[in-house]
């Protein structure tokens, strides 16, 4: 990822109004700054998310509270907890997220 067009800034995600996103079950809240060649996000899952979509997109994704399990199309999983992360670059894995027990992210993509 080359950061372009992106001027210093500072950002309260308080201030952010989320927008939802339903997923096949499950409600993802996301507080989004689209900004020079980069969207930055604070997303919050709720109990029993399920994404309803494979995801092509590229992301440095990192957990801040819950649990994430991620689904890769090739069959692999990985789990996520606060403190961990994953990172894929476009059109590489195709994945999906999932979370009982609900989960906080940060993502960059």
């Amino acid at each position: 990822m080359k950061i372009q067009d992106v001027p210093f800034c500072f950002t309260d995600w308080s201030q952010i109004k989320p927008s939802e996103h339903p997923g096949k079950t499950g409600m993802a809240l996301w507080r989004t700054l689209e900004i020079g060649n980069i969207r930055v996000r604070m997303v919050e899952y709720s109990p029993g998310y399920l994404a309803d979509h494979w995801c092509n997109r590229g992301h440095v994704l990192l957990v801040l509270e819950g649990e994430l399990v991620t689904e890769l199309k090739d069959g692999r999983v990985f789990t996520l907890t606060p403190g961990t992360s994953y990172e894929v670059a476009d059109d590489v894995a195709p994945h999906r997220s999932h979370t009982e027990m609900g989960a906080k992210l940060f993502i960059v993509d």
